[in-house]
């Protein structure tokens, strides 16, 4: 009985070094990334009125999204290094001795870096999404000198003197050429008289920028004087605007701008309107699947600390950290690149990299075990 109750105890000494040990790698990590991002933004800094200030601003905006994203990565390592440890001093020797299993170690383990993903996925959900749009936003602004915001609800909006552009959705595509252009959905433009009062209402299922200007389509103008108002519709035509199209482009709401809830309505709106919604399924599902693939990694490299690792140095610790992370990435990246370009189930894409890390852990404790 005395055996039985003694394991609690070890749970909080393991989950105190691994979450010590996590979270000096993920402040390194984190650190490194900040940093040369920062120095990254030193080509923009002169364009417009983007100043250095501009760049430590937009690079702190998007510390909890690279936090986010590093996590996982951040998790393996730090896990490694810290059960590492343990069994260099082999202090995993005398845990088992006690009669705790590899199992309950690495239970320890996950339930410890529970607690680390349970504040990710509300920091995903919550203040990343927030900071990356302000961020997008002042980076945007600063560059291009645009009178320009973006509402969450209400889409994109910029001023070009009397006019104000409202555009619910949008994207930058690239022909077969290699030419890029943009595509604004649901477009309104208000045009206001010298008295501030609304002179014309104009809006076109789309608008469309290339090489050779902008272009409208599905186009309803509404005319408005003191007492009468007139409409005309026509199929498409040229819109002589002077907006630049790279500075719409940098302020559009990007898909890791978005909450779960906010994808999952930009998901059914283009669905209804038969645009394409990949770009949103990929991240929808991406935040989804976030929890499994941190404790599939974790799990799954969590056996090297039994064995060879004792007699390994800090290096070999970190080079199996880093393999395990990023052959991680790189295969959820190879799956999700393949359901776009297939086009079948994002679940499916995300749920397998998981999956094969979750049957390689379990052989790994089978064969450790033998």
């Amino acid at each position: 009985m005395r055996l039985a109750l003694a394991p609690r105890i070890h749970d909080l000494y393991v989950g105190r070094n691994v979450l010590a040990t996590v979270l000096v790698v993920w402040l390194v990590l984190l650190g490194l990334d900040a940093t040369l991002a920062l120095s990254g933004e030193a080509k923009n800094i002169g364009t417009g009125s983007y100043t250095f200030g501009h760049a430590v601003a937009w690079t702190a905006y998007t510390v909890p999204r690279r936090a986010y994203t590093l996590f996982p990565m951040a998790a393996v390592i730090g896990a490694l290094m810290g059960l590492g440890q343990l069994a260099a001093t082999s202090e995993l020797t005398a845990l088992r001795a006690v009669g705790l299993s590899r199992r309950r170690i690495a239970l320890s383990v996950a339930i410890a870096l529970s607690l680390l993903t349970a504040m990710m996925v509300v920091n995903g959900e919550t203040l990343a999404p927030w900071a990356q749009e302000k961020a997008d936003l002042l980076k945007g602004s600063a560059k291009y000198q645009t009178d320009m915001a973006v509402a969450r609800y209400s889409g994109l909006w910029a001023r070009e003197g009397n006019t104000f552009l409202n555009a619910q959705t949008g994207e930058e595509q690239v022909d077969e050429g290699g030419r890029s252009r943009l595509l604004l959905h649901d477009v309104r433009l208000y045009r206001l008289d010298a008295d501030g009062r609304l002179a014309s209402l104009t809006h076109a299922a789309t608008a469309r920028h290339d090489a050779n200007g902008w272009t409208l389509e599905q186009v309803r103008h509404d005319r408005f004087g003191e007492r009468s108002a007139t409409r005309q519709a026509v199929a498409s035509e040229r819109w002589d605007s002077q907006l630049d199209a790279a500075a719409l482009a940098s302020g559009l709401v990007k898909p890791r701008s978005l909450s779960a809830t906010e994808l999952r309505s930009n998901i059914e709106y283009r669905k209804r309107n038969g645009l394409d919604a990949r770009d949103y399924e990929d991240t929808y599902w991406s935040r989804w699947f976030y929890p499994l693939n941190v404790l599939a990694l974790c799990l799954a490299a969590v056996p090297f600390a039994f064995g060879s690792l004792r007699s390994g140095g800090m290096g070999k610790r970190l080079f199996l950290g880093m393999l395990f992370a990023l052959g991680f990435l790189l295969l959820q990246m190879f799956f999700g690149r393949m359901a776009g370009a297939l086009k079948f189930d994002y679940r499916i894409a995300y749920a397998l990299p998981p999956i094969v890390m979750l049957a390689v852990s379990g052989w790994l404790f089978r064969r450790r075990s033998s």
